[in-house]
């Protein structure tokens, strides 16, 4: 795992590059997110959505909304980047749309698009 941070309109953001699955459940959530704040005190994160084990994507799961509703009750932010056009799931798609519209997590492009609507919250 490699974490870099990255400013914006005095906000800090962690970015985190992995070539593993970091998140595989709430336990290694938890650990994930304990690890960001320790190392770079962010309360913002952008990860690539490979870091994510493919469960997480299946939302009859319930794995999404376990992980998720831990960021949200630790007031961590968090963007997930990658490309999402592979998934079929109608339930995903409007998962994912409903979250764009929240304030906690996102599910972008990229990391530009990630900083931008970090710094848009701010507004």
């Amino acid at each position: 795992m490699k974490i870099t941070t990255l400013k914006q309109s005095n906000i800090e953001i962690a970015v985190v590059k992995s070539d593993e699955v970091l998140v595989r459940d709430v336990q290694s959530a938890l650990d994930f997110m304990a690890t960001i704040k320790y190392e770079t005190g962010c309360n913002y994160i952008i990860l690539d959505k490979a870091a994510i084990c493919e469960d997480f994507f299946d939302l009859k799961t319930k794995l999404a909304g376990d992980i998720l509703q831990k960021f949200v009750n630790y007031h961590i932010k968090m963007a997930i980047v990658g490309d999402f056009s592979s998934y079929t799931s109608n339930s995903l798609k409007d998962f994912i749309y409903e979250s764009n519209k929240g304030k906690d997590v996102f599910f972008l492009a990229n990391e530009v698009q990630a900083a931008e609507k970090f710094t848009n919250l701010r507004v």
